[in-house]
């Protein structure tokens, strides 16, 4: 039997929502990734006790508990997998993925590149069909939805069929988080086919690959600006007719660069709540920053609950 997609679509993205969604789901076993940093290491704790996820640490021993006694943190009745170095923690984590002891990873305090290097390596066994991709699920006072925007963590100049995978696996997580048919805007600079500008090129044959089959389960519409994608008024003022222009469920972005800073606006400057995750592979990477605060590795993790239910019975 699936498990019921949570129901996002018309409350505010924030953490007493998710957690009262996921509260009946029994937690989810996850390998956390050199968690050798206070930040890192209270993150997995604190989504512990909220009943997201049994972590099991991936770390040098003796650095993580002189972390954990520096900080006041208790780790008894913690699973620890003593490892040389955040190298042979990416190494290892993988491992207990790929050998189904562990549902989902969690990044520490190694760096992003270390951790996704060892989840594509072609030994470790996680790589499926699809390019991974990192989305941020974010919500903002200014819009009335939770959205998503890909990619802003890992794809640095995604080409067109890159961007394919992208938006494919933005669409699988808007459906695990209630979006029946989401609303995928194709952003640029500007909203019309311009031949000089590859990323209006790419938004549309990626609306054409939408037409012919090759991309489902979501509505594509671009090129269009950002503005454009979000504000109702401001496709009215330019006249654009689109079922996707300003009520976009997804945020599809040129490169990681402008999706980086966009995500990170909206957090800092639109006082926007946000999530962190990686889909693509065998498991959900729980990916989130250490400048990040509480609330997102909690709703992080309890976006990673909902994808490892989901992929019991659908696997990626």
């Amino acid at each position: 039997m699936n498990t019921p997609a949570a129901d996002l679509t018309n409350h505010a993205f924030d953490l007493q929502h998710l957690l009262a969604h996921v509260a009946g789901m029994p937690p989810i076993r996850v390998a956390v990734v050199h968690p050798c940093d206070e930040p890192s290491l209270e993150g997995a704790l604190d989504a512990r006790r909220a009943g997201l996820i049994e972590p099991v640490l991936v770390a040098p021993r003796a650095k993580l508990e002189s972390v954990a006694a520096a900080a006041g943190f208790d780790l008894s009745g913690i699973a620890i997998e003593d490892v040389a170095h955040s190298h042979a923690a990416a190494a290892r984590a993988t491992e207990l993925a790929c050998a189904g002891k562990v549902e989902a990873l969690m990044k520490g305090s190694l760096h992003t590149d270390e951790l996704m290097a060892a989840v594509v390596a072609r030994e470790s066994g996680l790589r499926t069909k699809r390019r991974v991709s990192h989305c941020f699920v974010l919500h903002t006072p200014r819009y009335p939805r939770p959205f998503i925007v890909t990619d802003a963590a890992i794809n640095l100049a995604p080409d067109l069929v890159q961007k394919a995978d992208i938006v494919r696996n933005a669409i699988d997580l808007a459906h695990v988080i209630g979006v029946k048919v989401p609303k995928v805007a194709i952003l640029a600079a500007v909203e019309t086919v311009n031949p000089i500008m590859q990323a209006t090129l790419d938004a549309a044959a990626l609306c054409k690959m939408a037409d012919r089959g090759q991309i489902t389960g979501g509505l594509l519409d671009g090129p269009l600006a950002f503005d454009n994608a979000v504000s109702p008024e401001a496709a009215r003022t330019k006249g654009i007719v689109s079922a996707v222009a300003g009520q976009a469920d997804i945020l599809v972005v040129p490169d990681l660069e402008s999706g980086n800073m966009l995500a990170k606006q909206l957090v800092y400057l639109g006082d926007a709540t946000s999530a962190g995750i990686v889909l693509g592979a065998k498991v959900p990477v729980i990916l989130t920053s250490r400048a990040d605060p509480d609330i997102s590795r909690i709703a992080s993790c309890a976006i990673a609950l909902l994808l490892a239910q989901h992929y019991r019975t659908s696997p990626p």
